[in-house]
């Protein structure tokens, strides 16, 4: 249902807009998804263009909607009433998640919060094959009034329309504020020209009007059809000789809605609370209306004046003649008169169908606290942040508290409150919340339950280096009342604090969290505490003596498996993994993580266990497959538009010899890293730049970032950074450098019998060892290596012991690792190393025979990525869930490589991707 505009005079002028939906439509039919959001203030004429719309795709399928402002804090209303029984009949076809992603939003049936992207693929599927049956238009009136959820999942379907025979149109009112549809494609609806707005205005003053009065209306009105037709009608001869004094457009909104107000004024009463109670109901549902009717004691008898009057029409479904009309409706009803009318709906809803909705408008129909209500509201928002996350609980919340005439319960519901803005990104909502609750006299738990809410916002806001020593301080109030919550929030700060690095403020931080470790007799069981036990451990002991500690850690982690309370640990289990080389560990954890965020739509974890899985790939020289999995992270953080991990995708950079990529990246990522206090990132990005420098042969800059990364103690580099810094500062003539980076990697090697933990130790002793004692160590190191899943540093190793053998005069020796060492990295396509390898293996006097790579196949990075995981022998509908578009889109981004590739069939394409040689994305 939506709000029925006008169609003829309103559309006086519009010849420009209406051709613009018209190819719109065009595009839609002939299987090119398309998307238009139509911009104007208020009377402007927006939707009477999407009633143009919806008459002319008279061949399509409609599904409409529009915002209701009594509905934009129940978060998932609007979707919940575009998609309709009829509309979601496709669903059960879903791939499992998405389907229960859809049915938990919708309200069909229980379960833990969906993840909100997770949800829009769902709505993508769902719409995608209602298009491929019947084309579709999907059209969204008032968009600034629909709730966060549904427009944020629309936004991401309005995104992703490629191959559908699809059209998504909406209106959003201008001037307001920001929105999820800020970026798609846009037409600005203007006033009238000055010819048209004249007509227009003489069509309702049709008697003589003084030409300088009606130029001045029309220039006061910037041509507003609306208000062409609305305003004058109202006004005395004497009103109109002193024109309007509308000097902007908020104000011209306000007369247009004034001007309805107080046509609903001059109602009888009864009438008026009918055209509150439609306006306070969105989905137009007269049966509804009608027993809200009859618990008020008026009949729809009530309705036949504002018929009269043009303001709305009780058919099939109720419709308003303007959306202004119902925002008249709506706000211009005394409290008395609102709370009457929420009161009628209550009761008229069915609590069994409908819960969330009944204790929304209950609680709009109490006035003063009132425990049974507030409640009411506490109990139904455990189910609305299951059905359409954080933000409706905290709406339910937020309304619950206002409500609870308790101080100290009062409180504790403003937290819990304050805690789901919080999680929902509203830091400004969470921090109001939050002085409700400090105001009130919170039990001592509470209290500092209200101080961890208070870090985590200071962390979300600045990520300071004030955050934790806030972190400790909670956790230091939470130790009496809470033990395992206070542990957890120590790990929290002292995190926090490593991942501060240079820039960390320790303070108290390490004492507060040594002395609440768990008893020594109290043998810890979770992996919380024990991380926590190896922090504090790692800060305050030799490395040696953490081991068995860090050990135990990561087993425990991996026997809890992934839940939802561990899960965020999972990139400091395998930093500590990688901290005691057990790179099988951090894969490991990495790829089952990947799997169970997969399973469960966790998006926010997903990019980080594609980033830690690209890394591995990445060592193992397979740089194809590492770029697939970090394109896929940057899809899934660009849908839900969350920070891009980028520690991975500059070092793939790097190791590419992407000079310009990888210093660019660098020094953007240094800058923000550095705002935000972040030690940690600038680390990695530093060795990402002593990783490309030794590649290209620039050993003192290789020095220089190698140093920088490695300054620090950090957790997980050290052991990929030392070893660079070592290479660089030999080649560089520093060996006090090298000797001292040597004595680091040594104590962290030696306790560690991998072959990765003893390939590298033996490649750097080499490297500082006389020439009697090199020979063997560089041996050792590549026949270690070789069992190693780090082909990057075996293809390393080669090379340096080649480069070795050369400077020894011994060339034919020396061919034959720099032709194994070439021949690796220029397959990988680690293209600054090979040319090292090339360079080496010319002055030996050999000639260099490079990969036959064939024809050049150019594809767009999307191409090459599904044509990667087609090949890989995923189906469409896979493909289309793991990259966030349709599976449309994908056959039409299939069609496209077969042609390119030359191929007719799914079976051709994995061969056809082996053969050719330059499939990399322009």
């Amino acid at each position: 249902m939506t709000d029925r505009a006008w169609s003829g005079p309103h559309l006086l002028g519009r010849g420009a807009e209406c051709a613009a939906i018209d190819a719109l439509l065009d595009r839609a039919r002939d299987g090119h998804g398309s998307v238009l959001v139509l911009r104007g203030e208020s009377g402007v004429g927006k939707s009477a263009l999407l009633d143009y719309g919806a008459a002319r795709a008279s061949a399509f399928r409609l599904a409409r909607v529009a915002g209701v402002e009594s509905e934009a804090e129940l978060m998932g209303a609007g979707l919940q009433r575009l998609l309709g029984p009829s509309l979601i009949e496709g669903a059960e076809q879903l791939p499992a998640p998405q389907r229960d992603a859809l049915q938990i939003t919708l309200g069909q049936r229980e379960g833990p919060a969906a993840d909100r992207f997770l949800v829009g693929l769902a709505v993508l599927g769902v719409l995608s094959e209602l298009a491929d049956q019947r084309p579709l238009l999907v059209v969204v009136d008032d968009a600034q009034w629909l709730d966060s959820v549904s427009t944020q999942v629309l936004a991401f379907v309005a995104r992703r329309l490629a191959a559908e025979h699809m059209a998504m149109v909406f209106s959003l009112r201008e001037p307001g504020d920001h929105t999820e549809l800020d970026g798609l494609p846009a037409l600005p609806v203007a006033g009238l020209g000055d010819h048209d707005a004249r007509l227009l205005l003489s069509s309702v003053l049709p008697g003589r009007l003084d030409a300088q009065i009606r130029d001045r209306i029309v220039a006061e009105t910037r041509g507003n059809p609306l208000a062409l037709l609305e305003l004058p009608a109202a006004m005395t001869p004497a009103e109109l000789a002193g024109g309007f004094g509308l000097p902007d457009a908020r104000m011209l909104s306000g007369r247009i809605e004034h001007s309805f107000v107080r046509r609903i004024e001059a109602l009888p009463s009864h009438t008026r609370l009918l055209l509150f109670t439609a306006a306070a109901e969105p989905v137009g549902d007269v049966l509804l209306l009608m027993r809200a009717l009859e618990h008020l004691g008026i009949t729809i008898g009530a309705a036949e004046p504002a018929e009269a009057a043009g303001l709305i029409d009780l058919g099939p479904r109720v419709a308003f003649r303007h959306p202004a009309v119902r925002t008249a409706a709506y706000r211009a009803a005394p409290p008395q008169v609102r709370r009457r009318g929420h009161a009628a709906l209550a009761e008229a809803t069915d609590p069994e169908a409908d819960p969330d909705r009944r204790a929304w408008h209950r609680a709009h129909a109490t006035a003063a606290p009132d425990e049974d209500v507030a409640a009411d509201l506490e109990h139904r928002a455990a189910h609305a942040q299951a059905r359409a996350g954080a933000e409706a609980a905290a709406a339910f919340l937020e309304r619950a508290a206002e409500l609870t005439p308790d101080p100290r319960l009062r409180g504790a519901r403003a937290l819990a409150a304050a805690q789901a803005k919080l999680d929902a990104g509203a830091l400004g909502a969470a921090e109001a919340l939050l002085a409700l609750a400090a105001i009130a006299p919170l039990d001592a738990i509470d209290r500092a339950r209200l101080e961890r809410v208070r870090a985590h916002i200071a962390f979300a806001r600045t990520r300071g280096n004030d955050t934790p020593t806030l972190l400790s301080a909670a956790a230091t109030q939470l130790e009496q009342a809470d033990p395992e919550l206070a542990r957890e929030t120590h790990l929290e700060a002292m995190w926090a604090l490593m991942r501060s690095g240079r820039f960390g403020r320790p303070g108290g931080v390490l004492a507060a969290a040594a002395a609440a470790l768990a008893p020594v007799g109290d043998h810890p069981v979770r992996a919380v505490d024990q991380f926590l036990d190896v922090l504090v451990t790692r800060a305050t002991r030799e490395y040696v003596q953490v081991l068995p500690s860090v050990r135990r850690a990561i087993a425990t982690f991996r026997r809890e498996g992934f839940r939802r309370d561990n899960i965020a640990w999972c990139w400091l289990a395998c930093q500590l993994a990688m901290d005691v080389w057990d790179d099988e560990a951090c894969a490991a954890m990495a790829g089952g993580l990947a799997e169970a965020a997969r399973e469960g739509g966790l998006l926010t974890v997903l990019p980080f266990a594609l980033n830690y899985s690209a890394a591995h790939h990445l060592f193992a020289g397979r740089f194809d497959l590492a770029q697939q999995l970090i394109q896929e992270a940057d899809s899934i953080t660009q849908a839900t538009r969350n920070v891009a991990i980028a520690d991975f995708s500059i070092l793939l950079a790097a190791w590419r010899g992407d000079r310009e990529r990888t210093l660019g990246m660098r020094d953007q990522i240094i800058a923000e890293a550095t705002d935000r206090g972040e030690g940690f990132v600038v680390e990695a990005v530093e060795w990402a730049a002593a990783t490309l420098h030794l590649g290209y042969g620039e050993y003192g800059e290789a020095t220089d970032a190698a140093r920088r990364a490695a300054e620090p103690e950090g957790i997980g580099f050290t052991v990929w950074v030392l070893p660079e810094l070592i290479e660089a500062a030999v080649r560089a003539g520093d060996a006090a450098t090298a000797h001292q980076a040597f004595e680091r990697l040594e104590e962290r090697s030696a306790t560690s019998d991998t072959p990765w933990a003893r390939g590298i130790e033996t490649r750097s002793r080499a490297l500082l060892s006389e020439d009697g004692e090199a020979e063997e160590l560089y041996r050792d190191s590549i026949e270690h290596l070789a069992r190693s899943r780090v082909a990057v540093h075996h293809a390393r190793a080669q090379l340096i012991y080649g480069e070795w053998l050369r400077r020894q005069n011994r060339r034919v020796d020396a061919r034959a690792q720099l032709k194994a060492a070439f021949h690796a990295f220029d397959t990988m396509g680690a293209q600054a190393f090979a040319s090292r390898a090339e360079r080496e293996l010319l002055a030996t006097g050999e000639t260099v025979h490079k990969r036959s790579t064939g024809p050049s196949v150019r594809l767009t990075p999307q191409e090459a990525q599904i044509a990667q995981l087609a090949g890989d022998g995923n189906t469409n509908p896979e493909i289309a869930a793991r990259l966030f578009v349709s599976h449309r889109t994908v056959e039409w981004h299939l069609r496209k490589v077969f042609s390119k590739l030359a191929i007719t069939s799914r079976k051709e394409l994995a061969r056809a991707l082996q053969t050719t040689g330059n499939l990399s994305a322009v």
